[in-house]
């Protein structure tokens, strides 16, 4: 971590989404800080901010001018960025495609489940002498969860509570054989993003909840194929209702009780004995497991 991102008062929310996602009109105070990371860079500054009282961080998942693929993300150093500035939950901002004839495009969804189908994407801050073992059973905090839900409701925007997220390697859209599979399985939405983010949150034990913008009918329905302008044209549309979710939710998750299980998932995860730990390793996670190691 660099020494000015040491200086900052710690931020306890983050937003991962879109390069301009932290344009919202009324949030004050913004500056940006470069963190180094032991896993590298992150996709880019973090942006922080006060929005209706509450201090924010704010991340663009692909870096500006969305210039890095799904596959090429660093979702490690992204999340042990946001560890060092001292974020408790994270909002996750996420472009998807539907699986289900009632998920229509430009609706929200806010799943509940995960389901992995990428390949060679580094998923754990273990490994090098350190094993653990993390419950992801539950992979979005439903704390989280239930405030994302009574926001969207009281901004009257279409919405579906609950659902999987199946997540793809990408960047390739599905054949259309993967789309009806995927909907076989009864998954909801499908997207490119949330693994590993969501499995390196609860590592980071970090509450983490994805919000879903859709975008399109995937390729399952017919007359619906989905090109690059239609996904576009419908994300566009998604901004502004992004936008007032996140500035509505904000002052109600800040005020969230602070015994969530989320923050407790290390607490029996480690299955390496204390005298056999690698301490470079240690001292390299220090952010994630120092509350356990003093």
């Amino acid at each position: 971590m660099s020494d000015k991102a040491k200086k900052i008062e710690p931020v306890k929310i983050a937003v991962i989404g879109g390069s301009g996602v932290y344009e919202i009109d009324g949030i004050d105070d913004l500056k940006e800080v470069e963190i180094k990371t032991p896993f590298g860079a992150p996709s880019d500054k973090i942006t922080i901010g006060t929005l209706e009282g509450v201090r924010c961080a704010f991340l663009p998942r692909h870096g500006r001018g969305h210039r890095i693929l799904p596959s090429e993300l660093n979702a490690r150093a992204n999340i042990y960025a946001l560890k060092t500035l001292g974020v408790e939950q994270i909002i996750s901002i996420s472009a998807c495609g539907s699986l289900r004839e009632d998920v229509k495009p430009r609706d929200f969804l806010i799943p509940d489940q995960i389901f992995d189908r990428t390949r060679n994407r580094p998923s754990t801050f273990f490994g090098d002498g350190i094993v653990g073992h993390v419950g992801v059973a539950e992979p979005f905090c439903n704390g989280m969860r239930d405030i994302l839900h009574q926001s969207v409701k009281e901004l009257g925007i279409n919405h579906h509570f609950g659902g999987t997220y199946v997540c793809i390697e990408g960047p390739q859209f599905s054949t259309r054989a993967e789309s009806e599979v995927n909907r076989k399985h009864g998954f909801s939405i499908v997207g490119m993003t949330a693994v590993p983010e969501a499995k390196l949150a609860r590592e980071a034990e970090i509450c983490y909840s994805t919000v879903g913008l859709v975008t399109d009918y995937d390729v399952w329905k017919e007359g619906e194929e989905v090109t690059v302008d239609v996904v576009l044209a419908n994300m566009h549309a998604n901004v502004s209702n992004s936008k007032k979710l996140i500035k509505h939710a904000l002052p109600r998750l800040i005020k969230r009780a602070e015994s969530c299980a989320c923050r407790k998932a290390l607490e029996f995860a480690v299955m390496t004995s204390k005298e056999a730990i690698n301490k470079e390793t240690l001292a390299k996670l220090e952010p994630i497991l120092g509350k356990y190691y003093k």
